[in-house]
């Protein structure tokens, strides 16, 4: 049986995205495939049982048969680490791990392992991904995301630690190239990794789908209140535009689908978005096109200052979206660019995307091959 343990080199560099589209082309390939999250960080319930999201997303999507405590044996939350610095957790934490990995790798060909974060992720309660992947004798393979020398060097670092318990890091996938800015940039990143005997295993482009939040994820993360959720909270936020100018030059900087940061009190500019929604839609309508994603994403409106009630109901004729928040708006502009995406089971289009991504920029059979040899011990 082949297993295949994924890490990363830190938060967001796309490893849930490999995860998933690798997940999705193993099947298509008639392989039995089971999956694991072994520790996670960010839970939610699943028929009563807490899981990670991403054991979660894979169980909707797949419609994976394991129970949630399979999926995902231990998850990490709020108070946890303290306790068992503190000597208060006494439950045997690896056993419950490898009775979740002996359940979902019954019966299966291979076994797909999603790590949390980069190789030291889970130290401080003895789970690192490096002491995981040890514990179930798998291999590695290491995601990270564009550039030159940092995913290098971050890969380096992680297969150091890998390498310090025993495991093999078989090789890396690089995220969120731009192939039309950097037409060269995959062959240095394969001689680069290369230098250090590291096998680059695939490159996959940067998709703005994949990596913008959408206004339902501002919603989550951000505090503050939904004046109107408009006609579609899963349209993904594209550009973001500081409104610190007049309202037409406001409105001539702001791209299709771009989120306008506004203090409350700027009326004229508030105004001026409600109307551009407006009238993109009406342009839309008329040529035959879907209205719902056209003009501005939305507003979020900063300081605390609530409009007069004529310019919240022309905000609520245009069907745009309008967000307080109790930020001034460079920081609540930085709060924007610093929302964590994750990929949800609603997300149809989205995890369309993952699967047809990853099917072509990815030699899965390749990984596979790569996956057969006999690991490391």
């Amino acid at each position: 049986m082949r297993q295949i343990y994924l890490a990363a080199t830190g938060q967001n560099r796309g490893k849930t995205t490999v995860s998933l589209g690798l997940l999705a082309a193993l099947l298509d390939r008639d392989l039995a495939t089971g999956f694991i999250k072994p520790v996670g960080q960010r839970y939610a319930y699943l028929d009563g049982i807490p899981a990670d999201e991403d054991a979660i997303l894979m169980k909707h999507v797949f419609g994976l048969p394991d129970p949630p405590s399979s999926l995902s044996p231990v998850h990490i939350p709020r108070g946890f680490t303290k306790a068992f610095i503190n000597g208060e957790v006494v439950e045997d934490l690896g056993a419950r791990i490898l009775a979740g990995y002996e359940a979902v790798s019954r019966g299966r060909d291979v076994v797909l392992v999603e790590g949390t974060g980069h190789a030291g992720v889970g130290s401080v309660v003895d789970l690192s991904n490096a002491a995981v992947a040890r514990m179930l004798g798998a291999r590695a393979l290491i995601v990270s995301e564009a550039g030159v020398g940092r995913p290098i060097d971050e890969i380096v670092l992680n297969r150091a630690l890998f390498a310090r318990h025993g495991v093999d890091v078989v090789g890396a996938v690089i995220n969120k190239v731009d192939a039309e800015a950097h037409p060269t940039l995959q062959g240095i990143l394969e001689k680069g990794l290369a230098l250090h005997g590291i096998e680059l295993l695939g490159v996959l482009p940067y998709v703005p789908l994949l990596s913008n939040p959408t206004l339902a994820i501002l919603t989550e993360q951000m505090q503050g209140e939904l004046i109107h959720a408009g006609i579609d909270l899963d349209r993904p936020v594209e550009d973001v535009t500081i409104a610190a100018m007049r309202a037409e030059h406001a409105m001539q900087n702001t791209e299709e689908g771009g989120l306008i940061i506004v203090p409350g009190d700027r009326e004229d500019v508030i105004g001026a978005a409600a109307a551009h929604a407006a009238a993109s839609r009406a342009r839309a309508a008329e040529e035959g096109r879907d209205p719902r994603r056209v003009g501005p994403a939305g507003l979020v409106l900063t300081g605390g200052y609530r409009p007069n009630l004529f310019i919240l109901d022309e905000v609520r004729r245009a069907d745009l979206f309008c967000f307080l928040v109790e930020h001034e708006t460079y920081r609540a502009a930085s709060r924007v660019h610093d929302l964590l995406v994750k990929t949800h089971p609603a997300d149809t289009d989205k995890i369309d995307a993952i699967k047809a991504l990853v099917a072509q920029h990815l030699d899965v059979d390749r990984i596979l091959e790569r996956f057969a040899e006999p690991a490391a011990h």
